[in-house]
């Protein structure tokens, strides 16, 4: 399923590496019978996601700006700086909770590990989603008042 998911996508080079990375957790599990290679994948997907967000900061626009852009194309030379420092906070975010996922594999038990990546994680990333807009809104109402 997952070489046919590969199929369908429009490939960004990040996308694959991620799939390829799950393909490769996955036949490491079943081949070893062991649990261990998949506790690893949100580890990979804070990697991924990583990648995707300080490469659009090497190479612009950010993802920030080309989301903010799908709703906005004129976007002000302001706003486009504030999007590049969202981007910059989503990748501390990964680099933070990838860690801290990485040591739930590395240290923990199983049911902390589930907990950290099947609960808190999602938890920290709504926070973070909520923060980020309440802020949005209130620089809007300071820029626009």
């Amino acid at each position: 399923m997952l070489l046919l998911r590969l199929s369908t996508l429009k490939t960004h080079k990040i996308a694959v590496l991620l799939s390829l990375g799950t393909l490769l957790l996955m036949t490491v599990a079943a081949w070893k019978n062991v649990l261990f290679p998949l506790k690893l994948y949100p580890v990979l997907v804070n990697v991924g996601m990583l990648l995707f967000f300080g490469l659009s900061l090497v190479y612009p626009p950010t993802v920030i700006e080309r989301i903010a852009r799908i709703k906005e194309p004129h976007l002000s030379e302001p706003v486009i700086r504030y999007t590049r420092r969202v981007t910059q906070v989503w990748c501390v975010f990964f680099t933070l909770n990838g860690t801290v996922s990485l040591l739930t594999v590395l240290f923990a038990g199983d049911k902390v590990w589930a907990l950290y990546n099947g609960c808190i994680a999602y938890i920290m990333i709504g926070l973070l989603f909520a923060v980020e807009y309440l802020f949005r809104w209130r620089l809007k109402r300071v820029h626009h008042a």
